[in-house]
């Protein structure tokens, strides 16, 4: 997998790859990155990459020239003038905006399967209209709420899809993750036995890996049912849940 973006602000890529797991895909050949200056693609000596708005307005916008040249020196190229049937060929470019489509564990798992991704991270009030039709191939947000840079949010995405890249964590480590079979993560304690007057609960000392097993789906049901009840809602709607889960929910067993 290949992480490609684009920002005004290298440094805060740069910084994220240098580090932890990350830096250990890097150096195992798993994961490739470069993070590309946009102001290196401005025409003036001050690197100009913003103007204002047509129609008035507060705040500034980010020139479609510099951006444009940019995206194409990574070799992304202008869609069709029309749609097609086939699918965009790599790289798969995204503007992260807060007016994209939600992302979630489900994108992560899609995006994790492309080839390379491009990210453009916006600033200000965002890139020209023009940039999105004719280079982009999805508008991702990160949440229902506004950040002042695209940075973060491009590193949200590489962050929750490099780690389901293969060979970068071990599958078993991502079996029981949130919101993998629909279900939140359990409860997890580490020594000592006890804390401020806390014990850890008996059957995980128990060393019986059944009832361990069982303990841990209905914690994952607790916690859901507590945290993101939509998420049970939604798993029942979609007949995601084994017959195991159905009978612990008809129980009223959590």
């Amino acid at each position: 997998m290949k992480y490609t973006v684009l920002t005004l602000f290298p440094e805060i890529i740069n910084a994220y790859f240098e580090t932890s797991i990350m830096a250990k895909a890097i150096q195992r050949g798993i994961i490739d990155y470069r993070a590309v200056n946009i102001r290196d693609f401005a025409f003036d000596k001050h690197k100009t990459c913003d103007d204002a708005t047509y129609g008035g307005g507060p705040g500034m916008l980010m020139l479609p020239e510099p951006l444009s040249r940019a995206l194409e020196s990574v070799g992304v190229k202008k869609k069709p003038p029309l749609p097609t049937d086939h699918s965009p060929l790599p790289p798969y470019t995204i503007y992260l905006s807060p007016s994209g489509k939600p992302f979630n564990q489900a994108k992560a798992k899609e995006l994790a399967n492309q080839q390379e991704l491009v990210l453009v991270c916006g600033r200000y009030e965002g890139i020209d209209q023009r940039v999105i039709d004719l280079y982009i191939d999805d508008e991702i947000s990160v949440g229902d709420y506004v950040l002042s840079s695209g940075e973060v949010a491009a590193l949200t995405i590489i962050d929750a899809t490099y780690r389901l890249v293969d060979r970068v964590i071990t599958p078993e480590s991502l079996e029981e993750e949130s919101f993998s079979g629909g279900l939140l993560e359990y409860p997890q304690y580490t020594r000592p036995e006890i804390f401020d007057t806390i014990k850890v609960p008996e059957v995980l000392l128990s060393g019986h890996h059944e009832n361990i097993r069982r303990w841990r789906l209905k914690k994952r049901l607790e916690k859901t049912l507590r945290n993101r009840p939509e998420l049970i809602r939604q798993g029942l709607e979609l007949g995601i849940f084994d017959k195991e889960i159905i009978g612990i929910l008809d129980q009223g067993d959590t």
